[in-house]
């Protein structure tokens, strides 16, 4: 027979399901509606941003704080709160309990909320894909892109959406053989085959789709996307206003109709010009003064040649005397 499980192993296995099923939740959770995540604007400096303890901008304390669990101003006398307040309304700093490390907004001082929010806070690892920055630092509000689910700031939400249904590869192709991939990962922006879609290591929930065998991240059949597919251009572009910054072998041909229409030459070619001017210049410059060292060395050999015939017109003198 089976052993008896203790009090404590109970408690354990009930706080790791309970864990783990707060986990999956928060993949599910609406980021751009949870109050942790909602518009504030500051009354200091009238900046809007995210709802957060402290102003981004001023670092000023709002006179409203906003729970980041349930999303309440103000709390009633009935709720079950940690600090007492038997019959008044508490509004403001007296409602406040903590500050989440993860989403940087007030939570208040209701027993649930501060049991509860710091496990389930949907912006625990809210770094931004793009620009990789937290919560922490920038201004503005998170979301999810919703082709690959993963966070995005404020900056570069539209551009990220934009060009996310990109595959990183140049056909439709499963990565692992030569057939159409009929699955699709946003995340890992890669294609898979029926066979190759299923994985060891991450289990199929019945009813869904199967799950990429490289993150685990859930797959979509590639006819209901508008995927396309990763474009290279080798060589040099030719035609229209390309052949201004191309000047390859493809420039050729548009160089020669330029020059046949009477176009002239364009101003790349006019550079190449001004440097053989001023090649001209150097070498007429180097050959003025090889021949003024020529000029110098025949002086010296003339005044050579009339000193040998002084000396020898005067021997002849010598010797007729």
């Amino acid at each position: 027979m089976p052993k008896k499980k203790t009090g404590a192993r109970k408690k354990a296995e009930s706080r790791k399901e309970r864990e783990k099923q707060s986990r999956a939740n928060r993949d599910v959770v609406d980021v751009a509606k949870h109050p942790c995540n909602a518009n504030m604007e500051c009354d200091k400096c009238q900046r809007k941003q995210k709802n957060r303890a402290f102003c981004y901008f001023c670092n000023a304390v709002q006179k409203l704080p906003v729970c980041a669990q349930c999303g309440k101003t103000k709390c009633m006398k009935s709720s079950d709160c940690v600090v007492k307040h038997p019959g008044i309304h508490s509004t403001g700093m007296a409602m406040v309990g903590a500050v989440c490390d993860f989403c940087e907004a007030w939570v208040c001082h209701g027993r649930k909320c501060l049991s509860t929010h710091a496990c389930v806070c949907p912006l625990t690892d809210a770094d931004c894909i793009e620009c990789e920055r937290s919560v922490w630092d920038h201004g503005g509000r998170i979301f999810r892109c919703s082709f690959c689910q993963n966070f995005l700031c404020e900056d570069d939400q539209f551009e990220h959406q934009a060009s996310c249904q990109v595959l990183q590869a140049e056909t439709y192709k499963c990565v692992s053989c030569n057939r159409l991939g009929q699955h699709s990962c946003l995340r890992c922006k890669a294609c898979y085959c029926d066979d190759h879609a299923k994985s060891k290591v991450f289990k199929q929930e019945k009813g869904k789709a199967p799950p990429c065998p490289k993150c685990g991240h859930e797959t979509q059949e590639t006819k209901d996307l508008s995927m396309s597919t990763r474009t290279l251009k080798f060589g040099r572009q030719a035609g229209g206003d390309d052949d201004y910054y191309y000047d390859g072998a493809s420039g050729y041909d548009s160089y020669w109709k330029n020059m046949a229409s009477g176009g002239g030459q364009q101003d790349g070619y006019g550079d190449d010009d001004d440097y053989e001017e001023d090649e001209d210049d150097d070498d007429e410059e180097e050959e003025d003064d090889e021949e003024e060292e020529d000029d110098d060395d025949e002086e010296e050999e003339e005044g050579e040649e009339e000193k040998a015939a002084d000396a020898m017109a005067g021997l002849k003198v010598d010797g007729a005397a």
